[in-house]
């Protein structure tokens, strides 16, 4: 930033030092700072449990005013994120919502489509794409695989794609219970993720149980889902869980009922006899062109940054 020429420094966290950049060019080099808020610092690792230190928290929590006070526009990707910086004591008109988007078009299903190999074609298929970290509670999931087994739904399969800090012991637990309904599946490249998306019956949208995640967090693989037209099973309430509700695009459950959310996992199967699945399906694509297109949502973007 010292030594580039440049109009505009654009930066998106997280981590929140990302900022710094930007704060430097704002008051030494005078320039125009637009910083975008994917992650609310310190409050989500606060509300993990993740940080607890207390120089720290204040540490991160003065980084986090100073960067919202030195950028001349914001932009948060849920309605969560927009109040956490309005909270911080920012003019509400300096803050626009600019979610994460659908590229339905690169979703449009060509002629090939996958399952792994433990998954046969006439499997009912739950897949859940992500980090298998602290904060994507996966456990939610295991549990309604016990509750799967305990039942003889040997037809419905829960696949696992991704990697992170809890997969390994995510693994050992499905062992222990000696579970053959969950598959485990190392990151695959975004095109294959087309092809799978275009033989998936259910996408898995799940969270650990926190309230800080119901309004602050736009996951990409929610996205991902619904441009691809697959209903959503979401395990927490909050403005993703509304939408699901008002599109009529798939299953909210509560957190930690993992019969509530076997239940729905069921009434899946056997909606997917009926075609109420694929209506569902349908609607979710609807959602993605409606609400969270790409194009327009890019177009949004380039106007909110380089209007004055």
């Amino acid at each position: 930033v010292l030594r580039e020429d440049y109009d505009i420094v654009f930066a998106t966290s997280t981590p929140l030092t990302i900022a710094i950049p930007g704060i430097i060019a704002r008051w030494i080099k005078n320039k125009k700072f637009i910083f975008e808020i994917r992650d609310l610092w310190p409050e989500l690792p606060k509300a993990m449990g993740v940080i607890s230190n207390t120089w720290l928290l204040g540490a991160i929590s003065a980084l986090e005013w100073i960067s919202y006070k030195s950028a001349h526009k914001l932009i948060g990707l849920s309605p969560g994120m927009v109040d956490g910086i309005i909270r911080r004591g920012i003019e509400p008109e300096k803050v626009q919502m600019i979610s994460n988007g659908c590229d339905d078009i690169f979703f449009d299903a060509g002629p090939n489509t996958w399952r792994p190999d433990p998954i046969r074609p006439d499997d009912f298929m739950a897949v859940f794409s992500g980090a298998h970290g602290i904060a994507n509670g996966l456990d939610a999931v295991i549990d309604a695989g016990i509750e799967l087994n305990k039942r003889g739904r040997n037809d419905i399969k829960i696949l696992l794609i991704g990697q992170g800090g809890q997969k390994a012991r995510l693994q050992e637990r499905v062992k222990n219970n000696r579970l053959n309904n969950i598959i485990f599946h190392d990151s695959i490249p975004k095109t294959k993720i087309v092809e799978l998306f275009a033989n998936t019956d259910l996408g898995l949208q799940i969270l650990q149980n926190i309230p800080a995640f119901r309004e602050g967090t736009s996951p990409n693989k929610f996205f991902d889902y619904i441009a691809a037209g697959v209903p959503v099973l979401i395990n927490y309430p909050g403005w993703l869980a509304d939408k699901v509700d008002e599109y009529k695009c798939g299953f909210v459950v509560r957190p930690e009922s993992p019969i509530e959310f076997a239940d729905a996992i069921e009434k899946a199967s056997y909606n997917k006899k009926t075609l109420e699945l694929s209506e569902m399906g349908k609607n979710a694509r609807l959602l993605a062109t409606r609400e969270f297109s790409r194009k327009e949502l890019s177009e949004k973007w380039v106007h909110w940054v380089t209007q004055p």
